[in-house]
C-alpha cells in the first residue's frame, strides 16, 4: 500500500539534497562522463570527474559521495577505483556500486564482486546485473537486462545482507532493497531507454543523495540510507515522466529530462510517483 510517511522522507531527502549541493566523485565511463555531470548540476548536486590513481583516494576523502562505475573499464581506472574506495573507507564517505554488464564479461564481473568486500554504502543496477554480482545469474545482453526485477529480489537482499546497504534494481518498476525494507518504486518512461547516461548518471544521483543523508544525520532530519536510494530513483523518474510529456523523440528527451531534473520540486516529485512499502 502506498506509504505516506516514505514521501515525506522523500521529500525531506530531495531538499536536503539541494540544500547541501554535495560534491559526488564520479569514476565512471567515458561514455556518459558528460551526461552524469550535467544530470548531477540540474539536480543540484556538484560532480567531480577525478579518477587517476594518484589522486582518488585523496580526492574521496573529502567529497560527499562517490561513484564507481566499471562501464569502460582500464588498468588505471581499476586502480583509481580501487584507490577512491579505500579513501571513502578512511573517511566514511559514501560509495556506490553500479556493475555495469556484470555477469556480461568475466574481468568486470569478477573486479565488481572483489570490491563487494569494501560494502559499498549503496548498488545500483538493473535485474541482470544484481542477479550476476550476486552469482545467481549469467548476465544480460550487454547493458539490457533479460531477468526480471521481481525476481532477483532474493538475489538483492542476500547482497544488502552481505554489505550492509542498499540494493536498487532498476527496471520499469523499481525496487530498493535493504535489510529491513522492501521498497517499490513507480516512475520514469519507456524513451528513458533511447538515452545514453540515464542508468549510470541515475548512480551518481544515489551517490549525491547519500551524501546529503551524512548531512541528514548531523541535523537530524528523518531520513535514512534507504530513503535517500529511494529518492534519487524518483527524482530521476519523475523527470523522466515530465520529459516524456514535453518530448517527441530521444533527442527532446533528453533536453526536456535535464530541464525537469532541474525544475520539479520535491512536492511534486512525491506526486509523480507511486511508492509502495512491503
Amino acid at each position: 500500500m502506498p506509504n505516506h510517511a516514505t514521501k515525506t522522507a522523500l521529500i525531506a531527502a530531495i531538499d536536503t539534497m539541494r540544500n547541501t549541493r554535495p560534491l559526488v566523485q564520479c569514476l565512471t565511463n567515458n561514455v556518459v562522463t558528460q551526461v552524469t555531470a550535467n544530470v548531477l548540476l540540474a539536480a543540484g548536486a556538484t560532480p567531480a570527474m577525478c579518477d587517476t590513481p594518484e589522486e582518488s583516494a585523496a580526492f574521496a576523502s573529502v567529497a560527499s559521495g562517490v561513484l564507481i562505475n566499471p562501464g569502460t573499464p582500464s588498468a588505471e581506472q581499476y586502480a583509481g577505483m580501487r584507490q577512491a574506495i579505500l579513501g571513502a573507507n578512511s573517511v566514511g564517505t559514501p560509495w556506490v556500486l553500479d556493475p555495469v554488464a556484470a555477469g556480461a564479461l568475466p574481468h568486470r564481473t569478477a573486479f565488481s564482486r572483489e570490491i563487494l568486500a569494501y560494502r559499498p554504502a549503496a548498488i545500483r543496477g538493473n535485474a541482470s546485473e544484481i542477479a550476476a554480482l550476486a552469482g545467481v545469474g549469467a548476465g544480460g545482453r550487454g547493458v539490457d537486462a533479460t531477468d526480471e526485477v521481481e525476481a532477483t529480489i532474493p538475489a538483492a537482499r542476500d547482497l544488502a545482507a552481505q554489505t550492509g546497504g542498499v540494493v536498487a534494481i532498476s527496471g520499469a518498476q523499481d525496487v530498493i532493497v535493504s535489510t529491513r525494507r522492501v521498497t517499490r518504486l513507480v516512475s520514469g518512461h519507456p524513451m528513458m531507454q533511447l538515452v545514453i547516461g540515464t542508468g549510470c548518471s541515475l548512480g551518481a544521483l544515489v551517490a549525491a543523495y547519500l551524501g546529503a543523508h551524512r548531512t541528514a544525520v548531523a541535523s537530524r532530519d528523518a531520513f535514512d540510507l534507504h530513503d535517500a536510494v529511494v529518492a534519487a530513483h524518483a527524482h530521476s523518474g519523475a523527470a523522466g515522466m515530465v520529459a516524456a510529456q514535453r518530448a517527441s523523440a530521444p533527442g527532446s528527451f533528453a533536453v526536456a529530462w535535464i530541464d525537469a531534473l532541474y525544475q520539479l520540486t520535491s512536492e511534486r516529485i512525491a506526486e509523480l510517483v507511486t511508492i509502495e512499502e512491503e
